[in-house]
């Protein structure tokens, strides 16, 4: 069946009542977005905000002419694809989605429905677009990490922590596989942070707190947990674990000082959520057509994020600033 006898089936049916809720005349936008968290995260919370904001500064206002359907995967990977699954089959104008194997679900689900991603690593390294100027296909949207800005990182937490000799990069495989460009640029770390960098591959709960465990036993040594959801959704496990065994750390995600961590640096995510607003803007008002021309685009403003001590309470210190150049 086709996409326009099947939006009309179910206009017919009362399912999607477009032309009840259209103003003279203009059609009501599906969009589906699908998220790597549960519906209650705190992190999911502030970026589906940031996109209705984003939507809204272009003229789309829900029930009036656009309506987002949201699913929350709780960062699961069975999950992610039975509901990248059912979203193709709903058949809305467009798809948005944040994190690797939320696009690599939507990738294998359709090759037709225009799919906007967010908070993204490496999208070329992955097959999802064809080059960063021009994508291709039916894929296009906003990176989060610039690779070449990882040895931030370890000069932030020398900086804290001078007495550091090794630290590890916490990942998960299967949900992040750009790890290996993570590896690499911590490879081409300065000399002078004289520090031996390892990996740490995790895939649960249990290989997460083995492998923190077996880290903290050696000579002193500071945590980097990768951008991924995997990591996000597993937050207060890590960081319990960092303090438990009074291990330095630093996150991608303001979520993590916001619940108690000492320090973050990266991107804004909410406001590249916010941001990959206007390719949903540009490819509904050019009608569906594939994003090919879209240019992919990184944030550019970065926060660094911490927490200071006072005797009453603990304050959450924010700067951010445009993006740092190396």
């Amino acid at each position: 069946m086709k996409r326009r006898q099947f939006i009309t089936l179910l206009g017919t049916a009362a399912a999607w009542p477009l032309a009840a809720r259209a103003q003279q005349g203009e059609r009501m936008r599906r969009v589906g977005f699908l998220h790597p968290y549960t519906e209650n995260d705190p992190e999911v919370l502030s970026r589906v905000v940031a996109f209705r904001q984003g939507l809204e500064a272009l003229g789309w206002t829900e029930t009036r002419n656009i309506q987002i359907e949201h699913r929350y995967s709780g960062g699961d990977l069975g999950q992610i694809q039975a509901y990248a699954t059912e979203l193709v089959r709903s058949a809305p104008d467009l798809i948005v989605g944040s994190g690797t194997p939320i696009i690599a679900a939507l990738q294998r689900a359709t090759d037709a429905i225009p799919i906007v991603f967010n908070v993204v690593n490496d999208p070329v390294g992955q097959g999802f677009v064809a080059t960063l100027s021009h994508p291709g296909g039916n894929i296009t949207g906003f990176t989060f990490i610039d690779f070449p800005l990882i040895g931030k990182w370890l000069e932030m937490l020398k900086e804290i922590a001078p007495d550091v000799r090794r630290m590890t990069l916490m990942f998960n495989p299967d949900s992040a596989p750009f790890y290996p460009v993570f590896l690499r640029e911590f490879g081409a770390a300065p000399a002078s942070l004289a520090v031996e960098l390892s990996a740490s591959p995790v895939r649960n709960e249990a290989e997460i707190e083995a492998a923190i465990t077996a880290f903290a036993r050696e000579s002193p040594g500071a945590l980097i947990p990768a951008p991924d959801a995997f990591i996000n959704t597993r937050r207060h496990l890590i960081m319990a674990l960092a303090e438990k065994h009074r291990l330095p750390a630093i996150y991608s995600f303001r979520q993590f000082v916001t619940e108690g961590a000492l320090m973050s640096y990266g991107p804004d995510a909410a406001d590249i959520v916010r941001r990959s607003a206007s390719y949903v803007d540009r490819i509904l008002k050019a009608r569906g057509r594939p994003p090919c021309r879209c240019r992919r685009r990184s944030s550019t403003i970065w926060c660094l994020i911490s927490r200071q001590q006072t005797r009453s309470d603990s304050l959450c210190r924010r700067r951010c600033s445009p993006a740092p150049t190396r």
